[in-house]
Formats: C-alpha cells, sequence, structure tokens
C-alpha cells in the first residue's frame, strides 16, 4: 500500500504552522509542487524554494504568521484532508462545497490539473475533492 503524500504534506505545513516553525520542508513531486503553488497564489504561505539533497528533491516553504495586539501569534492556515486512498470523494462542479461562504478554498484535482474550487467553477468541470483550506 502506498503512502498518502497528500496526507503528509497538510500534516507536515499544519504542525509547523501550530508550534510557529518560519519554514517547513517538504518531498516534492507533481501534486506537492502544484498544491504549493495554489497556496502560494492564494496567499497562505509566503515563499517557496526548491533545494537538492543526495538527488533527492524538496520544496522548502516559508509561512505566515499573524501577530495580534500582545504580540502573540496566530496561526493562519486550517487544512483539511478530504479525499483520501480508502475513501474517495467526488464532487460535480454545482455541488463543490463552499467553504466559509467563499473565504476559503477547496483543492480540486480534476481532468485538467490541480485548481481551486473558484477555478473549477468557471470552468465548469468537477473532479476528486482533495482538501479545505481556510
Amino acid at each position: 500500500m502506498g503512502r498518502d503524500t497528500i496526507a503528509d504534506i497538510i500534516t507536515s505545513i499544519r504542525n509547523a504552522d501550530m508550534n510557529r516553525k518560519g519554514t517547513v520542508r517538504i518531498a516534492s513531486t507533481n501534486i506537492t509542487e502544484n498544491i504549493v503553488k495554489i497556496l502560494l497564489r492564494e496567499g497562505f504561505i509566503q515563499n517557496v524554494r526548491k533545494h537538492r539533497e543526495n538527488k533527492k528533491a524538496f520544496l522548502v516553504l516559508t509561512l505566515q504568521h499573524r501577530r495580534n495586539s500582545k504580540g502573540q501569534y496566530r496561526t493562519v492556515l486550517t487544512l483539511k484532508r478530504i479525499s483520501r486512498p480508502g475513501l474517495r470523494i467526488y464532487s460535480n462542479y454545482q455541488r463543490i462545497p463552499r467553504i466559509l461562504g467563499g473565504m476559503g478554498i477547496v483543492i480540486l484535482s480534476t481532468s485538467q490539473g490541480i485548481m481551486t474550487d473558484r477555478e473549477a467553477r468557471l470552468e465548469r468541470i468537477g473532479g476528486e475533492v482533495l482538501c479545505y483550506i481556510w
């Protein structure tokens, strides 16, 4: 049985965010690169660097933190894995859920690549619901 790389990167980002780490290193695959591009484009992470070490490629993500008035850190990201290897969840474009009334995003794997819920509604295509981010 294979590993769930999407759940691994979601867990790594969530743990680094909760522990106030500035950066997190994840394995680089095509799926993870596409998900990280969406996170960067939507403003959930600050920066992405590609790093090679012993013939293996890694992505180094710089996370974004907010300070409130008392100087404490608040986490920015809330990530939730929806479709998993044991239970795949699919949705057509009309039934793609809206997270926080459109404030969050849904990442979908469609026949035209990995995209957000807004892009999938505009293209009028559905797919596998990978995760929710808000």
